[in-house]
């Protein structure tokens, strides 16, 4: 009877401990699957997007819609940094707002954006921000966004580097869409639409 009660006591106990292991290589499983195609997290560093992100917080990217679909004006995108940034192990990755399509002619003036000859909205900002110029997209000259190409600015655009100085980005560049914000607890929700 002691025999009969210690070989099923060790059954018991090393069935848990196998269904413990299947369910932690399956939860691993999952979650790689996840952040290889799905989403992955990503943390906000810098000021370049405030008002609207701010620095350190964390958010979920959308790496699936892409792979359907074609980014679109007022998208916030992570990206990766073009070749010809410097670029920190650490620091690969930019978090942008799609402010130019392929064929989209962009104009950045005193202050202002004109997107396809038209004043853009930029109700999504505070009025008191201006949108300075740079090496790409000059004081009063405007850029054509080239075929499968998308020109990103910073929300902050004073203190934003971005398309105006480096140029459109490839689409293989962008990692995916921001769509969630996680952290912190504060901040949690969805990451609004934005379209113009």
């Amino acid at each position: 009877m002691i025999e009969k009660f210690k070989s099923q006591a060790g059954f018991s106990i090393g069935n848990f401990i196998l269904e413990f292991v299947q369910s932690i290589v399956l939860a691993l499983s999952v979650f790689v699957l996840m952040y290889l195609f799905v989403a992955q997290p990503n943390e906000v560093k810098g000021n370049s997007m405030l008002p609207n992100f701010v620095n350190g917080e964390y958010l979920l990217t959308d790496k699936l819609t892409y792979q359907f679909s074609e980014p679109k004006r007022g998208d916030v995108i992570v990206f990766k940094a073009p070749p010809s940034e410097p670029c920190s192990e650490n620091e690969c990755e930019y978090i942008k707002r799609v402010m130019g399509i392929p064929g989209d002619r962009v104009k950045v003036e005193g202050g202002k954006v004109y997107l396809n000859g038209q004043l853009l909205d930029q109700s999504f900002l505070p009025s008191d921000f201006v949108s300075d110029s740079g090496e790409f997209c000059k004081e009063g000259e405007e850029v054509v966004v080239p075929p499968g190409m998308y020109l990103p600015f910073g929300d902050n655009r004073s203190h934003s580097r971005d398309g105006r100085e480096f140029g459109p980005i490839k689409k293989s560049l962008i990692v995916g869409r921001a769509f969630f914000k996680y952290w912190p607890i504060a901040s949690v929700g969805l990451v609004p639409t934005i379209r113009f």
